[in-house]
């Protein structure tokens, strides 16, 4: 869990997602906003740790699998585990594409694309508005 508590995510109303998240979160993680490319926080950190969902909570992302796709937003080669996310066809903005959502809330995260390195191929894209960064304990 974040530092808020977020209750049970299946009976949590859109005015409570509004009142516990930032405007910036909330339009990403609950709109299915993107932020502007090289503004959020994380697309160039280098920390380490284990990236979570900003709304819930949920380990999504290890600081070990990202890495710099020069796109402008953090990318990792694969996720914690692969039923931390869930993926759906999006066909916005005339283009088809792999949507992201956090399996513990349904918060979008970001796509998914099949030009990462490594060999699993894919290139997870991801909002810094969706993520916490929780630094690893040493």
């Amino acid at each position: 869990m974040t530092d808020q508590d977020t209750g049970d995510a299946a009976t949590r109303t859109d005015a409570d997602w509004q009142q516990d998240l930032t405007p910036e979160q909330y339009a990403v993680l609950r709109q299915c906003g993107t932020e502007p490319a090289f503004s959020g926080k994380y697309w160039d950190t280098k920390d380490d740790g284990t990236y979570r969902c900003a709304a819930c909570g949920t380990d999504l992302f290890a600081s070990d699998t990202k890495f710099d796709s020069g796109t402008g937003w953090p990318s990792f080669t694969d996720p914690v585990v692969a039923d931390a996310v869930t993926l759906h066809e999006d066909r916005s903005h005339g283009m088809v594409r792999v949507e992201v959502k956090c399996a513990g809330c349904g918060g979008h995260l970001g796509h998914v694309f099949p030009d990462g390195p490594g060999p699993g191929g894919q290139r997870w894209c991801i909002n810094s508005a969706s993520l916490d960064l929780a630094p690893s304990e040493g």
